[in-house]
């Protein structure tokens, strides 16, 4: 398989020390230009637009605006080969992250001035301009992530991302929800835009990564071929044909190369680790409004309680990635998703009870915080640096892409049925990865074997 397979063995003591290196402690300030808007056009919104009587069938489909994070692979291939005029003296990977930041405030603004009981398109659309320019953000943020430091410091790379990451959604979760109820929604989100110039400070204050790279091994049969015959072409077809063929095939193909048989098995796995946590995610806010919980509930347990439950899971998931491995812990990840996600059904049976609340965010949290950390860690070691951008864009596209998908027709469930129906439902859907790593670690253990013989016969 890849590098991820490695088990690390260290100490307790040296696991927790690299969570002290200077470029690791960095990535703190970049997870917050990034956890920030998200919640501001997912759970945040949400809440607000079911405060403001909007359907919960027309809330659902707001979950499609999240589907920009999952087809940037198609804008990726230029942050892997080109600098932005002007910008561009930042670096590629600077200059992507500045652009997608300036239209992230310019969305938030657009947001703040929206009446969503007068204009809802208008809502919707500005809300699409947040996702675009964060996801854009995100392109050159994970190919910045993964450039700046070696594979062993990945698992802390990822728990500081999350760390930051989880800093900006607290501001934006219970933060945004403690000012709607204080003051206003237009303030909110106003101040909201503001605070996206810690993201911009720090694009201006890190330094752009210099890496080697090499694009000539595992090549494939038939692009030895073609390269062969791009070489002989002419004029503007040609330059086209090279330039989509360094863009968008070569990545590919690259991945293809080097995982072999495993790759296909790999892309689908990515597609469905996450499809039970995406799709009960979408109705959560809606689903503490209907129970009666107050803003102020919603932002002490979910955003404040809930906050410290994630980065308890982010920081132990590191620290076990290093003594256990990648995808043992990935597969403790998928059996706590569907186990937590049954917690969301007990509690729409339970009604306004805080215990219950409070119990059900907590561990909901605290495994989203154990599995992020360990399929960030694995989806980075998937990556060939000399593709950060093209390859990462594409693995963390599909990772979402069928659970936004399938979360847009979550209001029309619950509407059809009820909450409870809904989340055993959405639990139901993680069973598959499940399977799916079982899978994958049963492959790897054979390949192993297959090495090691390799090894003692050669």
């Amino acid at each position: 398989m890849t590098e991820q397979n490695t088990k690390l063995k260290r100490t307790w003591g040296e696991s927790i020390q690299i969570y002290l290196h200077p470029r690791v402690l960095g990535m703190l300030f970049l997870g917050f230009s990034a956890g920030l808007p998200f919640l501001l056009i997912f759970s945040t919104l949400n809440v607000w637009l079911r405060e403001a009587g909007v359907s919960r069938s027309e809330i659902g489909f707001f979950a499609w605006v999240g589907i920009a994070f999952s087809i940037k692979v198609l804008w990726a291939p230029l942050a892997d080969n080109y600098r932005l005029p002007l910008l561009g003296r930042l670096g590629r990977r600077r200059s992507w992250m500045f652009l997608g930041q300036v239209g992230i405030i310019v969305g938030l603004v657009g947001m703040s001035m929206t009446d969503p009981t007068q204009d809802l398109a208008q809502m919707a659309i500005f809300a699409l301009i947040v996702a675009f320019s964060s996801a854009t953000q995100d392109v050159g943020l994970d190919a910045y992530r993964i450039e700046a430091i070696g594979i062993e410091h990945q698992g802390a790379m990822a728990a500081n991302y999350q760390l930051g990451w989880r800093l900006g959604a607290l501001v934006a979760g219970a933060g945004a929800l403690y000012m709607a109820e204080y003051s206003s929604w237009f303030a909110t989100y106003q101040a909201m835009a503001v605070l996206m110039s810690v993201g911009v400070i720090t694009v201006f204050v890190v330094r752009e990564p210099v890496i080697e790279t090499n694009t000539e091994e595992s090549q494939l049969e038939w692009e030895v071929t073609l390269q062969d015959r791009l070489s002989k072409g002419r004029g503007a077809v040609k330059d086209i044909a090279e330039i989509t063929y360094r863009t968008v095939g070569r990545p590919f193909s690259e991945f293809v190369a080097r995982n072999r048989s495993t790759a296909v098995i790999i892309l689908v796995f990515i597609c469905i680790y996450r499809i039970s946590d995406i799709v009960m995610g979408n109705m959560a806010g809606p689903l503490y409004v209907d129970l009666g919980y107050s803003k102020t509930e919603i932002a002490d347990v979910t955003k404040v309680f809930g906050f410290f439950a994630t980065m308890a899971g982010a920081y132990i998931g590191g620290a076990l990635l290093m003594r256990m491995g990648m995808l043992q812990l990935i597969l403790l990840g998928a059996v706590l998703v569907v186990i937590t996600n049954l917690f969301y059904a007990f509690l729409a049976q339970a009604g306004h009870n805080m215990p219950v609340l409070a119990f059900t965010v907590g561990a909901d949290n605290f495994t989203a915080g154990l599995a992020g950390t360990a399929f960030i860690a694995y989806l980075s070691s998937l990556v060939n640096k000399s593709f950060t951008a093209t390859q990462y864009g594409l693995f963390s596209s599909i990772m979402t892409l069928p659970g936004k998908f399938f979360s847009g027709f979550s209001g029309l469930i619950v509407d059809a049925t009820d909450y409870t129906t809904f989340f055993l439902y959405a639990s139901v859907m993680g069973i598959p990865a499940i399977f799916m790593v079982l899978y994958l670690i049963r492959l790897e253990k054979r390949q192993k074997r297959e090495s090691l013989l390799e090894r003692v016969f050669k």
